[in-house]
């Protein structure tokens, strides 16, 4: 099983697996489940001697109810029972249904005719549910699930999903909808089927798939159920989540003054920069937008950092072998409408040389002021985005920077920023701001840029995740 976080090995060790825990189990799925009406004052001895638990079982599990928005502790050893919030169930099985296709298709290379494990926990499902024994369904279920995340070997989807306390909302929610929906279990037979052979992108739409179904039918069957409140914290960890994957703010490249802006159109989204310390004095500078928005997006962002990140630490002879590798692994654990544009670059700052490869995302820029003219430099794309085909050929360039260059790169949220007219704020104006901040520190100019967006909007709405990397070349690291 895949390690946890201390904070999810709370959520985890919340029902214990032995006779105590059966009780502890009935009572998450009938908190979740909507047994208890949200302002509903409950009395934990009561709930002790229902579920058959010792008190501090239950003075603990409600603590951990509490932690995750379901409950509010109160005086006199008493909770009183949440809202839910529709929204935030939606938000939580679409991030789901993302996560558990990319995990598809990335275990599949993996469990191609070794899904022996897969399969006793499907089977341990059919007789449980020949028994009529839901927590059994709802418990091996996980399991099966837990096998192809591992299997997946992908540290951020697990971690996105230790974060969402997964393995808690099955077993919260999974026996409610399956009561009514037994033929469900039938359904991880194709999904079996398809990792044994090898198929990730028939085994990931599957998963899709069933997550949607049981999405689909769990909104049928409660429109007010409890299990909804919970997820407003959870999702709020999702963002968390993301921006620890972004570098950090105190960041410092040798001879290189950097500023950054990020900020996604819905809650959490699919643009990407990064900055990697190299053998040799070197650094690698990433800057990406994946296809859509949302968590979807965000997913495949964490995915393609991953295989940035681990192609990047190893030897690697030019940037057009190491992004043709990066391209194989995204491909290989990305949902078929996913792709991703991604500029990458290794910079050595003794010499300045700047080698690069443009994978289909629009042309960062290097502004360079002489005397009184200003001259632009485009790093054009020369490949197609990374995820859309296996074979893909990439090519690398080199470009001499220069003391006093300024950097820069980003994401289309910045240049197609629409007025009320529909007109795109456009390249041209990008190009015109940087040409006028001669002197300027990189801060700076990032402060002047999103000024004049803001004034070109007039307060219209952001339709897309918007990225700003500014990078200015300083003196004093000659070779």
């Amino acid at each position: 099983m895949v390690s946890l976080n201390n904070e999810q090995k709370k959520v985890a060790e919340i029902c214990p697996s032995n006779p105590i825990g059966a009780g502890c189990v009935g009572l998450t799925r009938e908190l979740f489940g909507g047994r208890y009406r949200p302002g509903q004052l409950l009395q934990l001895r009561e709930m002790a001697l229902k579920y058959e638990l010792n008190e501090d079982l239950v003075l603990k599990t409600f603590a951990e109810f509490q932690a995750l928005g379901m409950v509010t502790l109160s005086g006199n050893f008493s909770a009183v029972v949440q809202s839910p919030n529709p929204k935030e169930m939606q938000a939580a099985y679409e991030i789901r249904a993302a996560l558990e296709e990319i995990a598809g298709r990335a275990a599949a290379p993996v469990l191609k005719g070794n899904t022996a494990a897969l399969r006793n926990e499907f089977s341990a499902m059919r007789v449980a549910v020949n028994d009529g024994n839901l927590d059994a369904i709802v418990e091996h279920d996980i399991k099966f699930h837990r096998i192809i995340l591992k299997a997946s070997d992908n540290e951020p989807l697990s971690r996105v999903w230790d974060t969402l306390a997964i393995d808690l909302r099955i077993r919260a929610v999974a026996a409610k909808v399956l009561k009514d929906h037994l033929d469900v279990v039938e359904s991880y037979q194709s999904i079996v089927d398809a990792l044994e052979n090898g198929r990730g992108r028939e085994a990931g739409a599957l998963l899709r798939n069933h997550v949607e179904t049981m999405a689909e039918y769990l909104r049928k069957s409660q429109s007010d159920s409890g299990t909804i409140r919970a997820f407003r914290r959870d999702v709020q960890s999702a963002k968390d989540v993301q921006q620890a994957f972004f570098p950090p703010k105190s960041l410092s490249i040798p001879c290189l003054s950097c500023e950054t802006f990020y900020q996604p159109a819905r809650e959490i989204g699919g643009d990407y920069y990064d900055f990697l310390t190299l053998p040799g004095g070197q650094w690698g500078i990433a800057i990406g937008d994946v296809s859509g928005k949302g968590v979807g997006a965000a997913l495949v962002m964490a995915s393609l950092q991953a295989s940035l990140r681990a192609q990047a630490m190893h030897s690697h002879s030019n940037l057009a072998d190491l992004i043709g590798g990066v391209n194989r692994l995204v491909v290989g654990s990305s949902p078929t409408h996913f792709f991703a544009s991604l500029f990458y670059a290794e910079y050595e700052p003794a010499t300045r040389v700047l080698k690069y490869v443009n994978a289909g995302h629009n042309p960062p820029l290097v502004v360079r002021f002489q005397d009184s003219s200003c001259e632009v430099f485009q790093l054009n794309s020369k490949a197609i985005p990374v995820g859309i085909a296996a074979d893909a050929q990439f090519g690398s360039t080199v470009f001499q920077l220069e003391i006093g260059d300024l950097l820069v790169a980003y994401t289309d949220g910045i240049t197609e920023a629409e007025n009320r007219s529909g007109e795109q704020w456009g390249q041209r104006r990008l190009e015109a701001a940087l040409c006028s901040r001669r002197g300027a520190t990189s801060e700076q100019v990032i402060e002047s840029i999103l000024d004049q967006i803001s004034s070109f909007t007039s307060g219209q709405p952001q339709r897309d995740d918007m990225t700003l990397v500014v990078m200015s070349v300083q003196e004093g690291c000659d070779v």
